[in-house]
């Protein structure tokens, strides 16, 4: 039968984005097909859209329609430091704070040689070329505060060590807002490696 062909290539397709299973994105299907054909229409239009017009950015390696994104661009920024993260996600989440006015390098993943990710994976190629190649005076390493997050930031560290360019790594601890009895032994760990005078 064409139709319940259809449905299951709909639950099939919807499957395929982050944390939704096969019930989750039954859910989805049923209801665009019974109540949201409209917004089911527009939401194909916007995906076919972003996936043939928006690609990586030539300088950092975040997602933009154009050659260059709009950070990349923007000629106010501070081209002497550049934070490195894991995923486009990330730049806009340090945008949203608005208290960093650097570049970026998008890294696309993290180093875990257990999943065959290596440095080529990460483009760090490119990475080593702009040190070499741009006055940059400070390396931000913004990766997450994992196994391999941290070994993907001594690494890229020691990429920066090897050309006298300073790298810092972000602080990690406690959330504001969050009580010390709540919070995990290693973030209060990290917590107390990154205080500063108050």
């Amino acid at each position: 039968m064409q139709e319940t062909s259809l449905l299951s290539e709909l639950v099939d397709a919807l499957k395929c984005l982050p944390s939704v299973g096969a019930r989750t994105a039954q859910r989805m299907a049923f209801h665009i097909l019974e109540s949201d054909r409209q917004s089911g229409v527009r939401l194909a239009k916007a995906l076919e859209l972003a996936i043939e017009n928006i690609g990586h950015c030539e300088s950092c390696r975040t997602l933009t329609e154009n050659t260059r994104c709009r950070i990349c661009s923007n000629e106010a920024r501070n081209y002497r430091q550049l934070c490195i993260v894991e995923h486009p996600s990330d730049v806009i989440a340090i945008e949203q704070t608005a208290s960093y006015q650097g570049r970026y390098f998008v890294l696309l993943g993290k180093l875990s040689p257990l999943d065959g990710i290596g440095p080529e994976d990460l483009g760090l190629d490119v990475l080593e070329h702009r040190l070499d190649n741009e006055e940059i005076d400070e390396l931000i390493l913004a990766t997450n505060p994992s196994v391999e997050g941290e070994m993907t930031a001594h690494y890229i560290s020691e990429l920066a060590n090897k050309r006298q360019i300073k790298s810092t790594r972000i602080a990690h601890g406690v959330p504001i807002g969050g009580e010390l009895e709540y919070v995990d032994s290693g973030t209060l760990s990290h917590a107390f490696e990154g205080r500063r005078d108050y």
